[in-house]
């Protein structure tokens, strides 16, 4: 279960992924929250991935869960290190204090999406950056209308990718990136085109020094 939200990131209700992501014949796409996390390696990398082609699968994240899931929005695509979800039938992960519940979920995710072991994914080393707000009418049955908060995380890790999950990785110099998406056999998620149109260079040349650009009071609506 999604947190559902109002304009300003207020949550009124809970939905179902499916229930999110599912086109209206009016073009009504429920707003809910999200997170995007960037992943970088000492270097300054940053870890990009192909979503799984199809996804289909028993939902094994939780081991008492035997719900089956399958890959609706944007497969085969390549995208930012991990997209998701903060749900609210995870405790603590309605905390948006600083983001807190935001990089619980993002942990959760990077774990089963990427394997990488939680213990080497502490919360202090999240960067919650900013909030940006799409809507993308996909193809025109599934889609994304989220207010997706921004963490960007630094460190080498331990990655054992989960093939329902991800088709392929790679970690890409911030010299090569604009070359590496003309070598990609899939095209580039939405929203990580927004992104990478409106504001990664910046974020990407002040890795180091990311504290100017933290607003975490404005959501910037990107289209």
């Amino acid at each position: 279960m999604c947190f559902l939200v109002d304009d300003n990131d207020k949550v009124i209700g809970t939905a179902t992924k499916k229930e999110c992501h599912a086109v209206k014949e009016d073009g009504y796409l429920p707003l809910h929250r999200a997170f995007s996390v960037f992943l970088f390696n000492k270097k300054g990398d940053l870890l990009m991935q192909k979503r799984a082609d199809t996804k289909v699968s028993i939902f094994s994240e939780f081991p008492s869960s035997s719900i089956m899931t399958f890959q609706i929005t944007f497969p085969g695509y390549y995208s930012n290190s991990c997209c998701s979800h903060p749900l609210a039938s995870v405790a603590g992960e309605d905390d948006v204090n600083d983001a807190l519940g935001i990089k619980k979920a993002a942990i959760r995710r990077l774990n089963y999406e990427l394997g990488i072991p939680r213990d080497h994914l502490p919360l202090d080393r999240f960067e919650y950056l900013t909030r940006v707000k799409y809507k993308i009418q996909g193809d025109g049955k599934w889609g994304e209308y989220e207010i997706d908060y921004i963490l960007f995380f630094q460190d080498d890790v331990k990655l054992n990718p989960n093939p329902n999950e991800v088709s392929a990785i790679a970690y890409v110099p911030k010299s090569e990136f604009k070359s590496y998406l003309h070598t990609l056999d899939g095209p580039l998620s939405p929203w990580m085109n927004l992104i990478v149109k409106y504001r990664l260079a910046v974020w990407w040349d002040n890795l180091h020094d990311l504290s100017k650009f933290k607003d975490h009071t404005q959501i910037f609506h990107l289209s």
